[in-house]
């Protein structure tokens, strides 16, 4: 497993991050499909011993559940200093009115609550898990800062919001010599690449680093399109994704299907595939239920498409509206 620069950052991540949102407490919040510790288990001892040193969770993953599993096993499983614990903050973590946003209260208690969470003292990369349009950005930004001095946290990124708001929030940061991101978590796959437009422009001409999360379109790209799946039948935010543009979303999952048949490799493999070969990306985030999966996901690492099958993949494509913000 090789390691990725973040940007030009002095971070590195290894070339495929393992997404911890499968895991937490089943039924508790937004994700009743989540797996318990001792089924996460499995993965992170797979991850670990195939070289991937990143991990992303976010404190409001099974309100806190996730940041608690993936804390203690990788302080059982490994060296703290050798692998890359990246969270996140907005969203609720509880019934609280003071438990959602940026505000200065919220992101000093948050950094406490995830630290805690975590087991560890310092978090490598923190991120804002959206932009908050009801707190200042500079009210944001020099809390950010602050948890950054404090050594509590060693780097920023930011995930899913309009290229326009991430760079006012860059600039405003660089202008007033607070700590400037070093990387934007977005919604990127063969389904949704609207990021291409702006956003990925912007982070490479920035030297911002590139995490794609849905690299495999929740799962749309992984099996026949009609197919379902407990995840998909409950998974909420899910349910409102990949809905402009059926007809296309078809022929491209199709195209993806034929090439894994032409390979012998899973269709998975061939999405995340193209998704890593993108100039822009850094690595991609990639989340199981089963352990196979994972194992499928690391071994695509490895898997190269050739131009025709490029082309193959990003030929039916058609614009839509940015998701997931």
């Amino acid at each position: 497993m090789k390691l990725e620069r973040v940007g030009s950052s002095g971070l590195k991540v290894s070339e495929l991050v393992l997404g911890c949102m499968s895991f937490g407490t089943p039924g508790t919040g937004n994700y009743p499909w989540s797996l318990p510790e001792s089924e996460a288990r499995a993965f992170f001892e797979l991850a670990l011993e195939s070289g991937i040193t990143t991990f992303d969770t976010a404190d409001a993953y099974s309100f806190g559940a996730s940041e608690e599993i993936t804390g203690r096993l990788l302080g059982e499983l490994v060296n703290r200093d050798d692998v890359v614990i990246c969270t996140k903050t907005f969203f609720p973590t509880r019934e609280s009115a003071y438990a959602r946003g940026l505000s200065r209260k919220r992101i000093i208690e948050a950094v406490d609550a995830s630290l805690r969470r975590l087991g560890t003292d310092y978090i490598d990369l923190y991120q804002i898990h959206r932009f908050d349009p009801e707190t200042p950005v500079e009210e944001t930004l020099t809390a950010l800062h602050d948890v950054v001095k404090a050594g509590k946290v060693r780097y920023l990124g930011a995930s899913s919001m309009a290229a326009w708001q991430f760079a006012t929030l860059q600039f405003t940061a660089k202008l007033a010599g607070l700590t400037p991101f070093i990387a934007m978590q977005d919604q990127y796959n063969l389904l949704q690449r609207e990021e291409e437009r702006e956003m990925h422009p912007f982070c490479a001409d920035q030297g911002i680093g590139v995490l794609a999360w849905s690299p495999l379109a929740r799962g749309r790209l992984t099996r026949d399109w009609d197919a379902t799946s407990e995840r998909r039948e409950t998974d909420r935010q899910g349910s409102r994704l990949y809905r402009q543009a059926e007809q296309t979303d078809r022929e491209i999952a199709q195209a993806v299907a034929e090439i894994a048949a032409d390979r012998g490799v899973s269709r998975a493999q061939v999405a995340l595939a193209w998704v890593r070969g993108r100039k822009a990306v850094t690595a991609p985030i990639v989340g199981a239920t089963k352990r196979q999966h994972l194992a499928e996901a690391i071994e695509a690492m490895a898997l190269e498409l050739t131009t025709d099958e490029i082309a193959r993949l990003e030929a039916s494509y058609a614009p839509r509206k940015p998701e997931g913000y």
